[in-house]
């Protein structure tokens, strides 16, 4: 399949920075403050506060106040403030595209939605500015350090079938990963069976931790399995390519089951050699040693290839997309 440079265009004006919530029934009857402190995790309660108090947040079209009580169907809108937003990788590959859906192959680091520090800088926003869509709708998403294979569907119909084809696990869905230490060399597949929930071990909120299957699900954990098979070895047998095949599609899924068979991702800076690493990494104070331990600036997870039958069609889609030359270079 030929490969195209996703076209450019002269600059937009920037796109306004707003976030908009339209409360469901679940949601009624909360404390706005409430509210957006416990959904949106990325500011502390206080900041939350402040943003408040500096009005930028508007219900039902009209000034919020911290006290108000949301109502089911109520628009709740936070109008962002003006920020310098962190460099982005932003030389997306289109490998794809009909009336239905974009299939990319997307860098890193670049988030796919807007979030916080993030909002232009996203491939939600390139989308807008390069190929005309009002709503970009992704069918898969990828983390911001991880790269490849990302679906868009342009339209509600096309994104409610092809989630549906990605929810009934009809997706064959194969990654590339380079790990640390010298993966397990055997003709089988390596399964990481369990469950997935929270790390209570870990001062960090988002961590997720692979509990092995035997033991008792914990509080908010769902069923995980993940195959593994090595590739090649590289770095003077300190590192190991791996192919890796999620059956279940749960968020960091591939990098905790890694980390829980004592093979962490090369570059990852939440599941890798020490999670300090991230809090650091968060307040903007990595090390020379922290960077040394990392390798590499970004996660070493790679969506390499997708199979699916496309919904509106039927027809038999695969869509690949080679390892980028960061990752080749770790292995030689």
């Amino acid at each position: 399949m030929n490969r195209e440079k996703g076209s450019a265009r002269a600059p937009l004006p920037p796109l306004p920075r707003k976030n908009s919530v339209l409360i469901q029934p679940q949601q009624a009857g909360q404390r706005l403050l409430d509210f957006v402190s416990q959904r949106f995790t990325y500011r502390s309660r206080e900041e939350w506060q402040a943003e408040l108090t500096a009005n930028r947040f508007l219900l039902k079209h009209g000034p919020a106040r911290a006290e108000d009580i949301l109502a089911q169907g109520d628009l709740l809108v936070y109008l962002m403030p003006d920020l310098v937003e962190p460099s982005v990788a932003s030389n997306y590959t289109v490998l794809y595209e009909d009336d239905d859906l974009l299939a990319l192959d997307k860098p890193a680091p670049l988030p796919c939605h807007p979030g916080g520090r993030f909002f232009a800088h996203t491939l939600w926003a390139l989308l807008k500015q390069n190929h005309d869509l009002a709503e970009p709708r992704f069918i898969n998403r990828l983390d911001r350090e991880t790269s490849g294979l990302v679906l868009v569907a342009k339209n509600k119909i096309a994104a409610r079938r092809f989630q549906e084809e990605f929810a009934q696990r009809q997706v064959e869905k194969i990654y590339l990963v380079v790990v640390e230490g010298d993966f397990l060399d055997t003709p089988c597949t390596v399964a990481a069976i369990g469950w997935l929930g929270p790390d209570q071990t870990s001062p960090i909120r988002k961590k997720m931790r692979l509990y092995p299957e035997q033991k008792e699900a914990p509080p908010g954990a769902v069923v995980s399995s993940t195959a593994f098979r090595k590739l090649s070895g590289g770095g003077g047998g300190q590192l190991s390519l791996l192919e890796a095949r999620p059956h279940t599609g749960r968020c960091h899924q591939i990098r905790a089951s890694l980390l829980h068979l004592g093979f962490p991702v090369v570059g990852d800076k939440l599941y890798g050699v020490d999670e300090q690493i991230f809090l650091r990494f968060q307040e903007d104070r990595l090390s020379e040693t922290d960077q040394a331990r990392l390798r590499i600036p970004r996660q070493a997870l790679h969506a390499a290839s997708l199979r699916l039958k496309h919904p509106m069609s039927g027809r038999e889609l695969e869509f690949a997309a080679p390892l980028p030359p960061l990752l080749k270079e770790l292995l030689e």
